[in-house]
């Protein structure tokens, strides 16, 4: 009988999404990161390993049929460690004859045509971070067309949503938007900024993991069209039922949950703050018949899953 696993490795917000959504799809999920503690998830065996030794990652993909890429790293050791995992997640999947479904950046493009970003645009990467990431990229469809692998990508624009703490539109945001802190916006707050939600994600990768006929290339994850982020706000503003000051935040500094490191880091990405990023999916929403979940209807549920956090703490 053919492998069925569906193994997620990764469980950050994105994979321990996409874990929820594939069990609620009826599959048999396992989810995986150094620890193997979290709360528990219906449909969903936890398991650990370093997922950036092969031998590791070999083993606790050997049962799978589809492998999920979605590891981070601290942003400080990406450059460092995201080939190295790339490679061990490449491994596994191939031993195991496991179809790979990566989760991916918009990175690669750079500052390529942000106003209208789609999977024809050019790799233009000046960054150490975006050229790793588009370096990467090649690797995975090059195993594609050399047979070695079964590999899809889904890229997706900054996360927001529930769970969604490490983004601009996260723990940045909502905590003082529900208190009546200045609310800190990178960059240029009326430039177009795409923000893709996390459940969308999920549904997206889930998609692509079910359907092998979109395998061999890179598709553009949900999105909705993108609007200013002082748009973006206001909606914010207006399900939190408070008023919302914004602090420009105008150079890479510290602010809010983003320390020094991670600015330092993040400097030479300042770029997409101050360009305009608009992400366009029509490809992937004509293609399978998802499309994004409403601004609005994300924004309210992400409030009101802050909220909740907010009261238990």
């Amino acid at each position: 009988m053919p492998n069925s696993l569906h193994t997620v490795l990764g469980a950050g917000p994105a994979g321990t999404t996409l874990a929820t959504e594939l069990a609620q799809r009826g599959h048999p999920v396992r989810l995986v990161a150094r620890s193997a503690d979290g709360d528990p998830l219906d449909g969903v065996e936890r398991a650990a390993a370093d997922l950036g030794d092969e031998h590791d990652t070999v083993a606790v993909t050997a049962d799978a049929a589809v492998v999920y890429h979605c590891v981070n790293v601290p942003y400080e050791r990406q450059v460092a460690e995201m080939p190295g995992i790339g490679a061990a997640i490449m491994a596994g999947a191939e031993q195991a004859g496991a179809r790979l479904v990566v989760l991916d950046t918009l990175y690669p493009y750079g500052e390529a045509d942000g106003e209208h970003i789609t999977e024809e645009t050019p790799w233009a990467a000046t960054t150490r971070k975006g050229r790793m990431r588009a370096a990467l990229d090649q690797r995975y469809l090059d195993a594609h067309a050399s047979g070695r692998l079964g590999v899809v990508a889904g890229r997706s624009a900054d996360f927001y949503g529930p769970g969604v703490l490490s983004s601009t539109l996260g723990g940045a945001v909502f905590p003082n938007a529900l208190t009546g802190q200045p609310v800190g916006v990178l960059g240029d707050p009326d430039l177009p900024h795409s923000y893709t939600y996390i459940h969308d994600v999920a549904r997206g990768l889930a998609t692509l993991g079910e359907n092998p006929e979109g395998d061999g290339r890179i598709w553009h994850l949900p999105t909705v069209p993108a609007r200013s982020t002082r748009e973006v706000l206001a909606e914010v503003e207006a399900i939190a039922g408070q008023s919302i000051e914004l602090e420009v935040i105008d150079s890479p500094r510290p602010f809010g949950p983003f320390d020094e490191s991670f600015m330092a880091e993040y400097a030479e990405m300042f770029y997409q703050h101050t360009t305009p990023q608009n992400v366009v999916s029509e490809a992937f929403e004509q293609q399978y018949g998802v499309h994004p979940t409403p601004l609005e209807e994300g924004l309210r549920a992400t409030v009101d899953w802050y909220r909740g956090l907010l009261a238990a703490a």
